[in-house]
């Protein structure tokens, strides 16, 4: 049976992860939560799952909780998440939003565990440490993003690069597909959040918007697939059955299709190299799949794509901590409606230009490089 860490368990990710096991009470469980905001959940995770070790924001929620459950470790804050990145168990599920992740995950590499990941920005600020990292050590990073997860399933164990033609990242264009910059002008957090395919966290769910997303999954599949930025490609895909592809130098595209479920990712990720069986409903070709289409996207519009690619195209630069960084505070300032939909675009763009890169950077450099993007963000803005 395989012991697996959940790194943000009351997430969207992180409660699909429980719903895994409990789908397979026989192949896994959760040994360790974690929880930053929704302790009510986490009560009710910690009553169901009786986990090893919890870990909470705050010391005051983690004294609190251990006296009701005193047979259960408690730790707390970013020191917490990083102790139980390297605790006794098989798998670490990493479903933290933001910078939070990237320590916890510098961590289980060090510590050889396999770490299913869906935080973005463990690649997109600190891929070039993570890879170099990971090469001497036993531990595998295994995508959970769908699109991650697909051409992961797509390669097939395939590690020669030079077959590989082409990366493409598909993308469903978000609540505002078609939109011009001007239609843009005045959306509004409410109209942002309806994504029309995937429930998700509120700060992907912006970076769908925006296309954000997209632009950090180049930078991310550059380093996990060890692919130049050029060879990735991004299309817009409206009906989300496709997950990704990968075009091979022989003409040859491979592609994972599915329905717009992140609990096929999750079970790929936490059964690898097995797969593990689902009963839930197969998807209806007939339905669901029978018009699969294809856009450009519009990048004038959606400018985050453009920035994405010109800040990895300096290799082992800053310039991709800082367009995580402006971004992160940007969302988080347009959730709280103190800014508008197209400042984020448009201030990440700002950062970029006034930013002296810095090269080959250690974590506690990325992570000062991240604080100190955050404070002049807030200097610009407010």
């Amino acid at each position: 049976m395989k012991k697996v860490a959940i790194l943000g368990s009351t997430g969207s990710i992180g409660t699909q992860t429980l719903e895994v096991i409990d789908e397979n009470p026989d192949q896994f469980c959760a040994v360790a939560l974690s929880c930053e905001k929704n302790i009510e959940l986490l009560i009710r995770q910690i009553e169901k799952y009786k986990p090893e070790m919890v870990v909470t924001a705050s010391e005051t929620d983690a004294l609190a909780l251990s006296k009701k459950y005193p047979r259960v470790y408690f730790t707390f804050g970013p020191a917490g998440l990083a102790e139980t990145a390297c605790m006794d168990c098989d798998i670490v599920v990493n479903s933290l939003v933001g910078m939070r992740g990237l320590t916890p995950t510098y961590k289980a590499v060090l510590a050889d565990k396999d770490i299913a990941f869906a935080n973005k920005e463990t690649l997109v600020a600190g891929g070039s440490l993570i890879m170099s990292e990971l090469k001497n050590c036993k531990g595998r990073l295994l995508p959970v993003d769908s699109e991650h997860s697909a051409i992961f399933q797509s390669l097939a164990g395939n590690t020669d690069q030079k077959e590989i033609r082409r990366l493409i990242l598909t993308a469903s264009g978000g609540p505002f597909r078609g939109f011009r910059r001007g239609q843009l002008e005045d959306v509004t957090v409410e109209q942002a959040l309806r994504h029309p395919n995937w429930q998700m966290g509120s700060k992907i769910t912006i970076d769908s918007a925006t296309m954000m997303n997209k632009g950090l999954e180049i930078i991310e599949a550059k380093w996990l697939f060890n692919v130049p930025q050029s060879q990735i490609d991004v299309v817009v895909h409206p009906q989300s059955i496709v997950h990704s592809m990968v075009e091979y130098f022989d003409g040859s595209v491979i592609a994972q299709l599915g329905k717009p479920d992140m609990k096929g990712p999750i079970r790929y990720a936490l059964g690898y190299p097995e797969r593990i069986e689902t009963y839930e409903r197969s998807l209806d070709f007939f339905e669901e799949a029978s018009q699969l289409t294809f856009e450009k996207p519009d990048i004038e519009t959606f400018t985050c794509l453009k920035l994405a690619r010109q800040a990895i195209s300096d290799e082992e630069s800053s310039y991709p901590v800082v367009l995580n960084a402006a971004n992160e505070i940007l969302v988080q300032l347009f959730l709280e409606k103190k800014i508008k939909f197209l400042d984020i675009q448009n201030n990440i763009e700002k950062m970029l230009e006034l930013h002296q890169p810095e090269y080959r950077l250690d974590i506690d450099q990325i992570l000062e490089i991240d604080a100190r993007t955050r404070q002049e963000v807030i200097r610009l803005i407010l």
